[in-house]
């Protein structure tokens, strides 16, 4: 039985779901990225980063290339650079939006009630 394509969209979108999926795959983007390297620009343990990257590999997202010790990893295809940037986009319209309304909302001068029994005898 085939799953619906709503529901494999939702898995993919929960794979990307992770801090660290999402910033390894920014660093991606830029080109192939040796495991060590990965490991500097990302405050983590060895093995949690593994476990992330094995994440990645599995879904198809990532590859990984083996050149002696070496280990690099890179993008599968340039559509996810092309998600992450259109991610970017969306995060930055939605933020502007917000501070408008916080610019909105500090101009707004509401009068303050007076408590009750503060009036002059």
């Amino acid at each position: 039985m085939q799953v619906p394509l709503y529901q494999a969209k939702a898995e993919f979108f929960r794979m990307l779901g992770h801090p660290v999926r999402i910033r390894v795959l920014e660093l991606l983007q830029h080109g192939p990225v040796p495991v060590r390297d990965l490991l500097a620009d990302i405050d983590i343990e060895p093995s949690s980063l593994s476990q992330q990257l094995a994440v990645l590999r599995r879904s198809g997202i990532v590859v990984s290339i083996r050149e002696g010790s070496t280990v690099t990893y890179a993008l599968a295809g340039g559509d996810v650079a092309e998600l992450l940037r259109a991610a970017r986009r969306i995060l930055t319209e939605l933020l502007a939006g917000q501070s408008e309304l916080l610019a909105e909302l500090r101009q707004v001068d509401v009068p303050v009630p007076s408590a009750p029994g503060g009036g002059q005898e």
